[in-house]
C-alpha cells in the first residue's frame, strides 16, 4: 500500500482521503442510506479484526478511489486500438498502462488485464491453449485463418476436435484450487482431469510422482500453483515435466503474485520465466482491486487477447484503471520490502504455532500462508474457524491432505499474513497472534448434535476466552490503525 498519512490531530483539516470518502458516503446516503451504513460498518469491522485470510488484503485509497469513476460507464469490447465500440481512447490509455506495468513488473512478454476474476483469467488461459493446440489444425483443415471465418459445419468439426482434452493439476486436499479441473467448476467439464497430490508422510510435492502421473495421463495442460500449499514450487522442474509429455505448463499464481512482484520468489521459484502461460488475481498478495490477469509468451498472445468475447463479457475499465494504479505501486521499492515482510511474518506465525504445540501441514511455511491441522485439538476446521471468529480472528477452514472430514467441515484452518503485514505487523506481533490462536483452539471443545452424537459444526468456547482474546487483539490492532488517513466522523 502506498504510504498512508498519519492520523490527524484534533482540529486539523481533514485529509484528502477523509474528504473524498465522507463526500462519497453523503452522496450514497442520499439515495440508499442502508448501503452507506453497510460501507461504513465494513470499514469498522475490518479495523477491529485480525484479518488472517490468506487471500485477502487491503488496497490503498488510491486504488479504491480509482474504481469509483465514470470509466464504469463505458463498453470497451476488444483490446486497446481494436475496439468494437467508438469513444474508447481513454480506456485504451488505462488498459495499455496496466499491461505495461504488468510486463515490466513480472518480466513477461505479454499481459492481458481484462479478466474480471481469477476464474475468468483461468478460462481465458484454458481456451487460449485449446485454440493454439487444437483449433489451429482444425482451421488448417477447413482452409481458413480466423475463427470468425468458420461456418457452422466447420464449428461442428472444431467442437469435436476439442473433445477429450486432459488437464493435470494439484488435488484439492493437497492445496490445489477448484478451477484446476474439478467437476463443480466449468474447468472440470471442459477437460478430463486427473490430480497429483503430495507425499503423505511430509505433505510436500513429489516431483517424481508428478512426472509419473504426467507420463501416464498425457495432459494437454499441466497446472502448477495452489491456494493452500505452504511451500515453494520448483517451476523449472514442472516445465521439464510438461515438455517431456508435450503439455503446456500453466501456472496459477493468484495467491503468491505479490511475492513474485516483490522479488521474493526468484530463479526456479519464479513461474514467469518457466511457464507458457501464467494467471493471477490482482488482489490477494498483489494488493490491487478484485480482478484477474494473464501473462504469456508470444506464442499465446493472440489467443489470450481474444478473451473478450471468447469467454469474457465487456471489460471493466474502472477496474483496469485501478489495476494500473496498483501495479504502479507494486513497482515501487517499498513493495519489495513489503513482500519480504509477508514471508518473514508467515514464518514467525508458523514458528509461534509450532512452539505452542499446534500441528502444521508440512511443518511450516516458505511463503505467505500457514495451514493448521486442528484435529490435534479435537476440532474440525469448521469449529475452529467459528471459534476464532468469535474471538475476532478471521480465518477460513481448509482441507488438509487426505482429510477425513471432507471439503465442507475439513480438518484444517488456513491463515496468511498479507493483510496484517500491510497494517504494519512485525514478527514479534505475529508470534503474539500465534499465541492468541492457540489460546482459542485449546479453549474450544466440540459440541453435540441434537441427537447427542458428536457434531462436526457445534462447539463451545470457554467462558471469557473470546473477550480476553478480543481485548488483546484490539491492543495489537491499535498500534497499526487501518487507513489512518480516513476518518468517517
Amino acid at each position: 500500500m502506498a504510504a498512508e498519512p498519519a492520523p490527524q490531530p484534533a482540529g486539523a483539516s481533514p485529509t484528502p482521503e477523509t474528504t473524498a470518502y465522507r463526500a462519497a458516503l453523503e452522496v450514497i446516503r442520499g439515495v440508499e442510506p442502508r448501503v452507506a451504513d453497510a460501507v461504513g460498518a465494513e470499514l469498522a469491522d475490518q479495523r477491529e479484526s485480525l484479518k488472517l485470510i490468506a487471500s485477502e488484503n487491503y488496497a490503498s485509497p488510491a486504488v479504491l478511489l480509482t474504481m469509483g469513476n465514470w470509466f464504469s460507464d463505458k463498453y470497451a469490447e476488444g483490446t486497446a486500438g481494436r475496439r468494437f465500440y467508438a469513444g474508447c481512447r481513454n480506456v485504451d490509455t488505462v488498459e495499455a498502462l496496466a499491461a505495461e506495468h504488468a510486463r515490466e513488473l513480472f518480466g513477461a512478454r505479454h499481459a492481458y488485464v481484462q479478466p474480471h476474476s481469477g476464474i475468468d483469467a483461468n478460462l481465458v488461459a484454458f481456451w487460449a491453449v485449446l485454440a493454439r493446440r487444437v483449433e489451429a489444425p482444425a482451421l488448417d483443415r477447413a482452409g481458413v485463418r480466423h475463427v470468425g471465418d468458420l461456418g457452422e459445419a466447420d464449428w461442428e468439426r472444431l467442437r469435436a476436435a476439442f473433445g477429450d482434452q486432459r488437464m493435470l493439476g494439484m488435488s484439492l486436499d493437497a492445496g490445489g484450487h477448484l478451477t484446476h479441473g474439478f467437476r463443480p467448476n466449468i474447468s472440470g467439464k471442459m477437460f478430463r482431469q486427473r490430480s497429483y497430490g503430495t507425499d503423505p508422510r511430509t505433505g510436500l510435492l513429489d516431483y517424481d510422482a508428478v512426472r509419473a502421473a504426467a507420463r501416464a495421463f498425457r495432459p494437454l495442460i499441466l497446472i502448477a500453483g495452489y491456494s493452500a500449499y505452504p511451500r515453494l514450487v520448483d517451476f523449472a522442474r514442472m516445465r521439464e515435466i510438461a515438455e517431456e509429455v508435450g503439455a503446456t505448463l500453466m501456472v496459477d499464481m493468484a495467491h503468491f503474485a505479490g511475492l513474485v512482484a516483490g522479488g521474493v520468489l526468484t530463479g526456479d521459484f519464479d513461474p514467469v520465466p518457466h511457464a507458457n502461460i501464467v494467471t493471477t488475481t490482482t488482489h490477494k498478495s498483489l494488493r490491487g482491486p478484485r480482478g484477474g490477469m494473464v501473462l504469456c509468451d508470444d506464442t499465446l498472445a493472440e489467443q489470450v487477447d481474444r478473451g473478450c468475447p471468447m469467454v469474457l463479457g465487456g471489460p471493466l475499465p474502472h477496474v483496469m484503471a485501478a489495476k494500473a494504479v496498483a501495479l504502479a505501486e507494486a513497482r515501487q521499492p517499498q513493495f519489495r520490502d513489503y513482500a519480504r515482510r509477508v514471508v518473514d511474518n508467515a514464518r514467525a506465525l508458523a514458528e509461534g504455532l509450532l512452539r505452542r504445540g499446534t500441528r502444521l501441514v508440512t511443518g511450516g511455511t516458505d511463503n505467505h500462508l500457514v495451514l493448521l491441522d486442528v484435529s490435534g485439538h479435537g476440532l474440525t476446521g469448521r469449529q475452529a474457524e467459528a471459534a476464532l471468529l468469535d474471538a475476532g480472528i478471521v480465518t477460513n477452514r481448509n482441507a488438509v491432505p487426505q482429510d477425513p472430514n471432507g471439503a465442507w467441515y475439513t480438518s484444517g484452518v488456513r491463515v496468511g499474513t498479507p493483510a496484517l503485514t500491510t497494517r504494519g505487523f512485525g514478527t514479534a506481533e505475529m508470534d503474539e497472534v500465534a499465541g492468541l490462536i492457540h489460546t482459542v483452539l485449546t479453549s474450544t471443545t466440540p459440541g453435540a448434535a441434537a441427537s447427542g452424537a458428536p457434531s462436526r459444526a457445534r462447539y463451545t468456547l470457554a467462558e471469557d476466552t473470546a473477550g480476553r482474546v478480543r481485548s488483546r487483539a484490539a491492543e495489537l490492532l491499535g498500534r497499526h490503525p487501518l487507513y489512518p488517513g480516513i476518518d468517517l466522523g
